[in-house]
């Protein structure tokens, strides 16, 4: 609270500077389908300016855990006083060039907050993401106390459309969250998955739903009376919440897809393997074995690779390297681990960051690739981006080099540049999308 406390003190001094000075006719407007979806591109225009005036843009938005998160970047006006994010570069602060959006992708925790926290939304149904846009006077530097406010704005980034519902699931064993777009339907299916820090994550199933898709967010564990840690997993729970969804009289048939990020993405691997409803798989930076805990379904096993605590390295500020922790899925040792792939009949999509220092999910794709290829299959799609690390999140999601684990409480290094992953993130979102179209 005391850090929240600061950061909020340190923006309304910001803020206060303004008082008392001349009236400006300076305006900032943003532009938006109302109302706006967390994952849609904003038009950010700033008029009035004088010729040439030099500017820092500041976005602020507030998580649901009160802490402050903050970005930056400097501009210039042109001749007649105009800026517009679309057309204009940023010279400095968090990003530079032309990046619409990129206050957005480089917000991060302000000054005096916990530098590793995440922004991720929870309530994706009642309240939207509260974006605030500030001009400030001159340029100035990402942490620093800034020039005076001259005008601002704000806006509501909303992750779920009017008419999305979402039924709270209780199936049998099977825990999450199901979001139907407005209509009758049929709608295709998906099933939604994140990785190994367990828990329930619903913003990316809530805007699918209102992109038209028919989303099951799954949690698998760390959640209500699901198991509390990664110990074994059974690939039933996972068939029972396929079953449903493929059942669902608003799902189109015949198949559903799934889509997993980290440890999510493997078991999207295993379930379009070894489950027949199960057509499409989506893998956003996973592994091509089975990784973490033992996964059992009937009288198969495929052993978890492990993760060696001895190669992790951490830097001098406590940031956990684990690139290297991981067992090698082409070690002899651990070729039961190995996910058969190739026995699947439906589709693969692999999603990766050339820079992702998580684990090599660069290297685990061209493998699965390679495995498919071996046995005559083409029936996969690699996005591969340079500069992109871990966690490729929906589009305007923020970047992070390193955040908090919540299950270790550790910062792990997820990798990428900052530009460059944001800029992945908005390319792979609507082919994640155009795909599961085309395939289901």
């Amino acid at each position: 609270m005391l850090r929240v406390a600061a950061a909020r003190a340190w923006d309304l001094c910001s803020r206060t500077l303004s008082l008392g000075s001349p009236r400006t006719v300076a305006s900032i407007t943003v532009h938006c389908p109302k109302p706006c979806l967390a994952d849609e591109a904003l038009g950010i225009r700033v008029q009035g300016l004088s010729p040439q005036q030099k500017v820092t843009l500041r976005a602020l938005v507030e998580s649901e855990e009160e802490v402050l998160f903050d970005s930056c970047a400097h501009y210039q006006a042109d001749g007649q006083g105009n800026i517009d994010l679309a057309r204009d570069p940023s010279s400095g602060g968090h990003y530079t060039g032309v990046e619409p959006m990129g206050l957005l992708w480089s917000l991060s925790p302000a000054a005096l907050e916990h530098p590793y926290e995440r922004l991720e939304k929870r309530d994706v149904m009642k309240t939207p993401m509260i974006l605030e846009l500030l001009v400030h006077q001159g340029h100035s530097q990402p942490k620093r106390l800034p020039g005076q406010v001259i005008a601002k704005a704000k806006t509501e980034r909303w992750f779920a459309a009017p008419g999305v519902q979402r039924i709270r699931l209780r199936e049998g064993a099977v825990r999450g969250s199901l979001f139907l777009p407005p209509g009758d339907g049929p709608f295709p299916g998906v099933i939604d998955m994140f990785g190994d820090e367990g828990g329930f994550r619903e913003y990316r199933s809530s805007l699918l739903a209102s992109r038209g898709f028919a989303s099951l967010a799954l949690p698998y564990f760390n959640f209500e009376d699901l198991p509390p840690t990664m110990k074994d997993f059974h690939l039933e729970y996972f068939e029972d919440a396929a079953k449903f969804l493929q059942r669902h009289p608003k799902v189109k048939g015949p198949g559903v897809g799934v889509i997993g990020t980290g440890k999510g993405g493997d078991l999207a691997l295993s379930m379009i393997t070894f489950l027949s409803q199960v057509v499409v798989a989506i893998s956003i930076s996973g592994c091509c074995s089975n990784t973490a805990a033992d996964l059992f379904y009937g009288e198969k096993t495929l052993p978890g690779l492990r993760y060696n605590m001895d190669k992790v390295q951490i830097s001098d500020t406590a940031v956990f390297d684990v690139y290297e922790s991981l067992d090698d899925p082409m070690d002899p040792a651990n070729s039961e681990s190995i996910i058969p792939l190739e026995k699947a009949d439906g589709h693969f999509l692999f999603v990766v960051g050339e820079d992702d220092r998580n684990w090599k999910s660069s290297l685990y794709a061209q493998i699965a690739i390679s495995r498919l290829q071996e046995h005559g299959k083409q029936n996969f799609q690699l996005l591969s981006y340079p500069g992109a690390g871990h966690r490729i999140d929906p589009p305007c999601s923020p970047f992070y080099l390193a955040a908090r684990d919540r299950v270790l409480g550790v910062p792990i290094l997820g990798g990428g540049k900052v530009q460059a992953h944001g800029r992945a993130q908005m390319d792979s979102w609507e082919k994640i999308q155009e795909f599961l179209r085309l395939r289901l």
